[in-house]
């Protein structure tokens, strides 16, 4: 369960000098209102959280943004800690349909993540928009992120592209710790996976997550 993944992360990172008094949690996910439950999970378990999120969970806000969350850390005896939580999301309907839900106040189904079906559509129909649309930027950026990962001709099933989305999410969150991080004086939790709206109730299913603590590397399990 959702609850039960963000305990965990407190739990597991206090034994790494981790606390929700000296550490920032920085959130990646979807757009999606129905991802926000996570946000809120978050900011109840490690206290508010900067915001990170972009359409299908993508990190599009850049050395900019990341220096931004990471000079409102709590600055203990010189040490900074930074909880980083990036995942792509995916809906689960009751009779087993890959993404596909059910949202308050509206009759038909819908659908999560809806940036990717609606790149996932744009390959079937084997008419991609190439470039930048001012009008539709992050879009735009998800289609030039995410097609350097997808052989050309082949669309992928909505869990492959969800995987793959995860796989993009995960390098481009490595890159921006690398270029914008003091790792002389600053500790870096990663918790990664992919959020899953199932009937009724948001999981988690959970992959790499890690610390590096003073430069040594752990591994972080569920």
């Amino acid at each position: 369960m959702e609850g039960d993944y963000v305990a965990q992360s407190v739990r597991v990172l206090s034994g790494h000098g981790f606390t929700p008094d000296n550490a920032i949690a920085c959130v990646g996910v979807c757009r999606d209102e129905i991802t926000q439950p996570l946000v809120e999970r978050v900011k109840k378990a490690w206290g508010e959280a900067f915001n990170f999120s972009s359409l299908a969970g993508m990190l599009f806000l850049g050395k900019t943004g990341f220096s931004a969350a990471e000079h409102h850390a709590p600055d203990e005896e010189g040490r900074e800690r930074y909880v980083f939580f990036a995942l792509p999301h995916i809906a689960v309907h009751e009779d087993g349909q890959i993404g596909v839900c059910r949202r308050a106040g509206r009759q038909e189904l819908s659908s999560a993540c809806g940036a990717l079906l609606a790149l996932q559509r744009e390959l079937a129909g084997g008419r991609v928009k190439f470039g930048l649309d001012m009008d539709d930027l992050e879009q735009s950026l998800i289609r030039m992120r995410l097609l350097a990962e997808i052989r050309y001709g082949e669309v992928p099933e909505l869990l492959t592209l969800t995987k793959t989305t995860l796989k993009v999410i995960q390098a481009d969150l490595k890159r921006m710790i690398e270029l914008t991080v003091q790792s002389d004086r600053s500790d870096v939790a990663v918790f990664t996976g992919i959020q899953i709206h199932g009937p009724g109730a948001n999981y988690i299913w959970p992959h790499l997550s890690y610390c590096t603590v003073r430069g040594q590397r752990y591994s972080l399990q569920f």
